[in-house]
């Protein structure tokens, strides 16, 4: 486990990493979730194995520190994934975010084009204030005690389904809201914007269960390549890992 401090009282943002062959790869979660949960196996397969890989944890999230007095917005988000990165020693790395940990991937490519030679995001938050069953939303409807501290954390741990709670469980619940409400607010330019005018090589994995991907054809001319993924819905990397590796190895 390795760490670096995020903001200016010394909280840590942490990960785990294997060695490997450079480029890193460095796989970022989504919100509520856990980077080694979501991408070890993905990692592991035998077209990714042998490359650097770091998975890491976003504040308020996993093994990172939860400073109640941390914003958590998207760009907080990406400012403490650059913070590891430069501790790391990581250039020119390949971002694979997944929901959240996409959107955050996104913002720190822009912010930080030092740092990011190709993105592979997967069912990322592009737009402010997503449609209603997105989870974010759910989360967001609360006001912040009462979702700490009045049981709203609880009652959405209910509703989540297992898989998502298992992790959740571990998200700080102020962290948890905060992120929630800053992916419902997104950044300016948006995140669909930024991603836009990236010149880095740019790959997006849409579940198929998932439904049309608004504004494929606007985001495919600017140069997005588009990916439908078969048989899998939000958690594309659980749903189908092999189409989900075999994204992430391809080059363009």
């Amino acid at each position: 486990m390795r760490e670096a401090r995020f903001d200016a009282r010394g909280n840590r943002v942490r990960w785990t990493e294997t060695g490997g062959d450079e480029p890193a790869r460095v796989y970022v979660h989504g919100l509520g979730a856990a980077s080694t949960v979501y991408h070890a196996h993905i990692a592991a397969t035998p077209e990714l194995a042998g490359r650097r890989a770091l998975f890491v944890d976003l504040p308020g999230h996993g093994i990172s520190d939860r400073p109640a007095d941390f914003g958590y917005t998207l760009e907080d988000h990406a400012r403490a994934l650059a913070a590891a990165l430069d501790e790391a020693q990581v250039a020119d790395a390949e971002i694979i975010g997944h929901s959240m940990g996409g959107s955050v991937a996104i913002v720190l490519a822009y912010r930080r084009p030092d740092l990011v030679s190709r993105l592979v995001v997967s069912e990322a938050n592009l737009d402010p204030n997503p449609p209603l069953t997105a989870g974010s939303s759910g989360i967001a409807s609360y006001e912040e005690e009462d979702f700490v501290k009045g049981g709203g954390h609880a009652r959405v741990l209910e509703k989540v389904g297992p898989t998502w709670a298992a992790t959740m469980r571990l998200t700080d619940p102020r962290a948890l809201h905060r992120s929630a409400v800053g992916l419902m607010a997104g950044t300016r330019p948006t995140m669909r914007r930024m991603l836009m005018e990236l010149s880095v090589d740019r790959v997006y994995l849409q579940g198929a269960s998932s439904g049309e991907l608004p504004g494929r054809d606007v985001l495919s001319a600017s140069g997005v390549r588009v990916v439908t993924v078969p048989e899998a819905e939000h958690n594309v990397m659980f749903d189908n890992a092999d189409a989900f590796a075999a994204e992430v190895a391809r080059r363009h």
